[in-house]
């Protein structure tokens, strides 16, 4: 079961209410739950931009089948002589 960036950011919150406001036997003031809830979401929107930009590294592996693939093709290629007249 995978979470959505939304869901990790707002059990964040939730971790730092219970952490640093003693949530939920005491309660914060509403506009400072509304502000932590607008950080919550703006920090999962910016979480999901980075996802979606990112760059995938080289898998070595990979780049090394390629090179020899390169090689292999580039041997095949030899010079042929077809000057001999029959």
């Amino acid at each position: 079961m995978s979470t959505s960036p939304s869901d990790s950011c707002l059990a964040a919150s939730l971790r730092w209410l219970t952490t640093h406001a003693g949530f939920p036997a005491r309660r914060l003031p509403d506009d400072a739950v509304g502000m932590i809830c607008v950080a919550a979401l703006a920090a999962a929107e910016e979480e999901a931009e980075r996802e979606r930009f990112l760059i995938e590294r080289r898998n070595p592996a990979q780049t090394s089948a390629l090179k020899a693939l390169g090689l292999r093709r580039s041997q095949v290629h030899f010079k042929c002589d077809n000057s001999a007249k029959v």
